[in-house]
């Protein structure tokens, strides 16, 4: 059973005959700065993407005190300890109402998060959040995949950290209770090796689950992977968003810059525009070539009427008047002279 087509916000569909669904993630690249958060929003419009991503969680539901406790000493922490660092990045629930009313109201592009634990889930679903994505850190959680499917909230989930059997269990777990969901390849590392990238799995994941669509989550660096994800079909594809790379900040190398997203997203719709249909035809931008540069038959010598065409008659050249194509002489005889390098035309001939 093939994938259905999918609305993932209301008026925006995902499948085969819609355009490819562009994700701005802009994770925490916003610095803990809810003015850079806003600049990010804007940025993603104007690169032409279909939606910002924020990720949410409560530090207390996703970390035990001894992470939050660990020594963060990274040239990239904003704390001395992994739990200062994150509560600097982490936005309140007022906040996300607030860029959540900035994004769809004044700048016009819909918002969304991951859900990084259960309370954050509850928090999205009260938001009325179009989809909820499910982030690779959570692939082997499947209470919390469990709960966000019970919202019957569309769901985007990603596949780092997990092999087949994970996916597969994440697919059954969520199938119970809809089939609103979209899968997406994905690897874990930032940047991922080339080698270790793997597109093919899209073309395995479309195989092995007909009836959800696949799309791909990209943290390499620059733009070719994931045109190539599109043309391997896939129908979602994110992407972290920077307003510059060399900012502080672990996500921020791996991201796009502003030229770089918009490049991106032009580059899809050209590439959806070129996949086109599975049917070989003379396209209508190919007639002035034809006319101009298509191979005709000339009389290779003065014929007389009456002359039956054979290969010594003729000679395959681009000519005017456009003559017969050089398939086309056999099982033809003459009905008038013809000058040696004159174009042998319909008018010229007629069937034995």
């Amino acid at each position: 059973m093939l994938a259905e087509d999918l609305e993932l916000i209301p008026g925006r569909w995902i499948g085969s005959k819609h355009p490819c669904f562009v994700i701005a993630e802009i994770g925490q690249n916003h610095q803990g700065n809810i003015y850079t958060a806003k600049q990010l929003i804007e940025t993603a419009k104007k690169c032409g993407a279909d939606c910002v991503k924020f990720q949410k969680a409560y530090n207390g539901e996703k970390f035990n005190k001894a992470a939050l406790a660990r020594p963060y000493l990274s040239k990239h922490s904003w704390g001395r300890t992994y739990g200062e660092h994150k509560k600097y990045l982490e936005f309140s629930d007022e906040d996300f109402r607030e860029l959540r009313n900035y994004a769809e109201k004044v700048i016009k592009i819909p918002f969304t998060a991951s859900a990084m634990d259960s309370k954050s889930v509850s928090f999205l679903e009260s938001m009325k959040v179009p989809f909820i994505k499910i982030g690779s850190g959570d692939v082997k959680n499947i209470p919390l995949i469990r709960q966000a499917a019970a919202t019957n909230i569309p769901l985007v989930i990603s596949t780092g950290m997990s092999d087949m059997e994970g996916v597969q269990e994440i697919y059954a777990t969520v199938k119970q209770l809809h089939k609103k969901f979209i899968l997406l390849h994905c690897v874990s590392a930032y940047p991922p090796p080339p080698r270790e990238i793997n597109l093919r799995v899209i073309s395995e994941f479309q195989d092995r689950f007909p009836d959800v669509h696949i799309g791909y989550s990209g943290h390499e660096c620059g733009i070719g992977v994931c045109l190539a994800a599109v043309t391997k079909g896939a129908r979602v594809i994110e992407r972290h968003i920077t307003l510059d790379k060399n900012l502080k900040g672990n996500d921020h190398h791996c991201s796009l810059e502003p030229k770089e997203f918009k490049q991106m997203v032009e580059e899809i719709r050209t590439i959806e525009a070129a996949l086109g249909q599975r049917q070989k035809r003379i396209q209508d931008s190919e007639l002035p070539c034809i006319a101009k540069l298509g191979k005709t038959i000339v009389a290779a010598t003065n014929l007389s009427k009456g002359t039956v065409l054979t290969p010594e008659c003729v000679k395959i050249k681009v000519a005017e008047p456009k003559g017969l194509d050089p398939k086309e002489y056999e099982g033809r005889r003459l009905n008038r002279d013809v000058a040696e390098d004159e174009s042998i035309t319909t008018q010229c001939v007629q069937t034995l």
